[in-house]
This record gives structure tokens, sequence and C-alpha cells, in this order.
């Protein structure tokens, strides 16, 4: 039997999702907020719901929780434009991560290294030729999984989240096809 499983979102799980960002925010809070995060600002509520509504939001279940969750879509932030990407991909190719989380109580278990290689499948099915994210220049525990899985650094820009004390963040892609 599978410790977890990858399920859509769903309107249901709303209430839930919104208390894994709370649970993942407040852990931020007493820790190493690598992600810069901020509970009420981001991620909330209507990120979930933004997610939801457009079938992008995907949660991991493990032991009749959720666990973590991702949104995999095609929206490239502003300022991703800045970058010299090594993957030539038109608009509609590109799959990116946002929103990716794991609940302080389930860390360590690979929850995070399954979301990802299921973000990638999505994104496969979906016929992305690459996939993109950004994270905070100072996270670097996601960096150093991101790195692992073999996603490239591509670049560092700013999002426009500078006012919140994130000025830059390093985009990082992977070619899904398989010819790079």
């Amino acid at each position: 039997m599978k410790e977890f499983e990858i399920l859509q979102g769903n309107k249901e799980d709303i209430e839930q999702i919104t208390e894994l960002y709370d649970a993942v925010n407040d852990y931020l809070e007493s820790h190493i907020n690598y992600p810069g995060w901020i509970k009420g600002i981001y991620p909330v509520k209507e990120n979930a719901q933004e997610g939801i509504e457009e079938g992008t939001l995907y949660v991991l279940w493990a032991a009749g929780k959720v666990a973590g969750s991702v949104i995999v879509n095609q929206f490239q932030e502003k300022g991703y434009e800045t970058v010299a990407w090594k993957q030539e991909a038109k608009p509609e190719e590109v799959a990116v991560i946002h929103t990716f989380l794991v609940h302080p109580d389930f860390l360590g278990r690979g929850f995070g290294k399954n979301l990802l290689e299921f973000s990638e499948e999505k994104a496969r099915e979906q016929k992305s030729a690459v996939i993109r994210l950004d994270v905070n220049e100072k996270n670097t525990p996601a960096i150093k999984l991101y790195r692992k899985l073999g996603y490239c650094f591509a670049g560092k820009a700013d999002l426009g989240y500078g006012e919140y004390g994130i000025p830059w963040f390093e985009l990082y892609e992977k070619d899904l096809t398989g010819k790079a």
C-alpha cells in the first residue's frame, strides 16, 4: 500500500489546504523562513481557490491528511522574460511550479521530491517541453532539492516582491523532452 497519494484538489479540500498554508507559515515564523512567506499574504486561501478553479492545484494526501500541495500551470511571473533560458520553448510549452509546500509534520519523508516528480509528469501529460520555477535566493533547502532533481539554474530576477523582503529570486528549469 502506498504511503501517500496525489490528487487534483477540489472545493471540498479548500479549508484543509488553507490549514496547510497556515501551518507552514506558522512553522516558518518560528524557524528559518527560507521562502520568505508571510502568513495572511502568501500563500492564502485565495491561492488555493484559484488553483482549484483552474484545475491546476494538486494535493498530496498521507495518513488521511493534506501533507503537501503544488500548483502546476503555465503562468510565468513578470520577470521571467529577463532571464536567458537555456531551454527555448513557446509559452504554451512551458509548465510552471507555484506554491509548492509540505506540511511541517511530514518533512523528511520525501514528499517534496514526490510532488516535484508528480508535477513533471503532469507537465509531460500536458505536452510541456520544459518546467520552470522561481525560488527566493535564500531558500537553500529548496534550491538543493531542485538541483538534486536535475533543475538547472537559469538566472536571477526581480519578481516584484522587494516590499516583502524578497528582492531576488533564482529561476530554474528542467527539460522534459529528454533531448537536452
